[in-house]
């Protein structure tokens, strides 16, 4: 009794301590631990149901175990040693860390910000003189004078264009005068964006920096959001003509164009489908193999002529007449006009935006302060005021300044210190090596040494505090941590993946031929016709169609002249088309007798098609050439089974079964 007694005691001990341990090791793979935070963190990423059952969970779990096993033997083979490895995973990181690098809070009332100026589009014209975002204080100073220049014009009564075009360096401006047309939030650059929406209609804004330079705005008109359209356009695209091109040529060219636009739209009032004329006639290849169908777009999204014909639209379906733009004839149809989405809908949609617009520099500024308090910043302004004395400005413009001359100012500048012990310094000897390497590009501008400095200075404060954040991002944020070693184990994965499956399937070409001819049976084509489709506009086309097919062998006719001999009148007539049909492919061919030489006529829609079965092709398998795509997907997917069975002998897989039940 006693003795059972013990032993329960070291169970509820142990039990004890396992329940104590925060993040428990749920399985190793070659010795390899994997915490249960990794896995939670994953699984839960990528779960598609709200509950969470055990056999998602060991479903899941196999496929895991797999990507181990993988990783595994990547590092086996030292792949996370390589060069090309760390670089990569040096730049996910630096990307990743972006949003763990702002303000929330800042970044929380920009998104709010964003949204609700979302709801007006705002129409400006602007001034620009170009500045580099690095440019030192008299090229500053220049630019500012140039820009209230301007402004004072504009106020003393001379016209915004007129001056837009004889000072702004906006290369635009030339063409139209500064005129920027309606633009919605998240369309501009963000100091541009703030002063337009904060500038009243008719008034003319003080300058703003921007990373191109200082503006002057002018707001014309505020509106109420048009709203988010969705929309199709069939477009009849311009073709540009060589050089030596005569007038007459260029004509008939313009004259082709604007026929073949106008047949279309009288094609589409009669009441064919918008959808398929898309399909048939529009240039936009991009849109086309969806009727036309583009993706939504706001004020400021599309060029101004086209934006204006979409939205002038009523109703849902309707289309609009033919009209140009720098790209061609369009006719635009209406599919659906929303309003902007509630906030809750489009919030993350709206962060991801704000963390790679430059707003995102307000929230890091915020975050710097809040560095500095987390991290008991320190700095003593006296050592930055040392430099003042031993730089000259001239030593300054062009770069000659020996940081030897500081080499008895040896003090701490400033330094940031971490609760656990971490801490990051800087001193004068390191600001004096950072000021020895400034040089003005412009050597005839003058240079304040006092601003500059004090600029240097400040820069190097935010430099460092983000840097001593960022270096301990795996440290304080588990996120980040899990969310870093999601990305390094997936460069690893890829990498030798690649190597092991995907570009050994398309290298091996004996190996795929043999897989081929083991698995030819499950690639066959079922019974088929190579047929030529001749699709006329109406009966008397296909008639005449008909007339001359009977003498096609005979003359010699190819399609093309077919085509010539058909299309006098319009370019609508006749469309021909040639490949080789299964039965469901195409509903005019699985209509027509399929017999060799035989032709039918096939209703389609309005009009006609002609088929003819040039050949029958009994049921047999596919070629290599075929479906070379399908057999090297499957070839890897072969190879990649059997490397994975090879690793499962090589590496032992533990899985603690207890742990497994606290995933959730």
């Amino acid at each position: 009794m006693k003795r059972f007694v013990a032993v329960l005691a070291v169970y509820v001990i142990s039990l004890s301590a396992w329940a104590q341990e925060k993040d428990p090791v749920l399985l190793t793979v070659g010795g390899n631990e994997v915490k249960l935070s990794e896995f939670t963190a994953i699984f839960n990423k990528n779960k598609t149901d709200q509950q969470v059952s055990e056999e998602a969970v060991n479903e899941y779990l196999d496929l895991y175990i797999k990507f181990k096993l993988k990783v595994r033997e990547a590092e086996e083979l030292g792949y996370d040693t390589l060069p090309k490895f760390k670089n990569e995973l040096k730049g996910y990181r630096a990307q990743l860390a972006k949003p763990y690098l702002t303000d929330k809070d800042v970044t929380e009332g920009l998104i709010k910000e964003a949204y609700e100026r979302m709801k007006q589009d705002v129409r400006a014209s602007h001034i620009m003189i170009a500045l580099d975002p690095e440019a030192y204080d008299n090229d500053t100073i220049e630019a500012y004078k140039k820009i209230m220049a301007a402004r004072k014009r504009v106020l003393n009564g001379e016209d915004f264009g007129k001056v837009a075009k004889e000072v702004s360096e906006d290369p635009s401006a030339q063409k139209n005068n500064g005129d920027l047309g309606y633009f919605s939030a998240m369309h501009m650059v963000y100091p541009f964006e703030s002063a337009a929406y904060n500038t009243k209609v008719g008034e003319v804004s003080m300058p703003v920096r921007s990373r191109f330079g200082y503006h002057i705005i002018k707001v014309v008109d505020k509106r109420p959001a048009r709203g988010i359209m969705k929309a199709a356009h069939i477009m009849v695209k311009t073709t540009k003509l060589q050089d030596a091109a005569t007038e007459e040529e260029i004509k008939a060219q313009e004259a082709k164009e604007k026929k073949k636009i106008d047949e279309i739209y009288e094609r589409l009032k009669s009441g064919d489908d918008f959808a398929a004329m898309a399909a048939q006639y529009s240039d936009d290849k991009a849109s086309s193999a969806r009727g036309g169908e583009l993706p939504e777009f706001n004020a400021g999204k599309m060029v101004p002529e086209f934006e204006d014909a979409a939205f002038s639209l009523k109703n849902d379906g309707d289309f609009s007449a033919p009209f140009k733009t720098e790209y061609g004839w369009h006719i635009v149809k209406r599919l659906a006009l929303k309003e902007l989405d509630s906030y809750d809908v489009i919030y993350n949609t709206l962060k991801a935006r704000v963390s790679r617009d430059s707003r995102s520099n307000k929230s890091e500024l915020a975050l710097l302060e809040k560095i500095k308090v987390e991290n008991n910043f320190k700095e003593d302004l006296k050592r930055r005021d040392d430099f003042y004395k031993l730089i000259s400005a001239q030593e300054m413009k062009d770069g000659t300044w020996d940081p030897a001359k500081a080499k008895k100012y040896t003090k701490l500048m400033f330094g940031f210190y971490a609760p656990d012990g971490d801490k990051l310094e800087f001193t004068q000897p390191e600001f004096a090596d950072l000021m020895a390497k400034r040089r003005l590009n412009d050597q005839n501008k003058d240079v304040n040494v006092k601003s500059e400095i004090n600029r240097v200075y400040k820069r190097q404060v935010y430099n460092m505090g983000i840097q001593f954040k960022d270096s301990r991002l795996e440290k304080t944020n588990q996120e980040f941590r899990l969310l870093m070693q999601e990305y390094r184990d997936g460069i690893l994965l890829f990498d030798l993946t690649d190597e092991k499956v995907w570009s050994k399937a398309v290298k091996d070409t004996a190996g795929l031929e043999a897989f081929y001819e083991q698995n030819k049976t499950n690639y066959m084509w079922s019974k088929r016709v190579d047929a030529t489709l001749y699709k006329c506009n109406d009966e008397i086309v296909a008639s005449s169609v008909e007339k001359i097919l009977k003498k096609k062998a005979k003359k010699g006719y190819t399609n093309d002249d077919i085509l010539k001999m058909v299309n006098t009148d319009s370019e609508l007539s006749l469309t021909i088309e040639t490949g080789k049909y299964e039965k469901g492919s195409n509903d005019q061919v699985d209509k027509a007798t399929w017999e060799k030489g035989v032709q039918t006529r096939v209703a389609n829609g309005k009009g006609t098609t002609i088929v003819v079965i040039n050949d029958v092709m009994e049921p047999q398998p596919k070629s290599l050439d075929e479906i070379r795509g399908l057999i090297t997907s499957d070839y890897q997917n072969y190879l990649e089974a059997e490397w994975v069975k090879a690793l499962k002998v090589k590496y032992t897989v533990v899985v603690d079964k207890e742990v497994l039940k606290l995933v959730k």
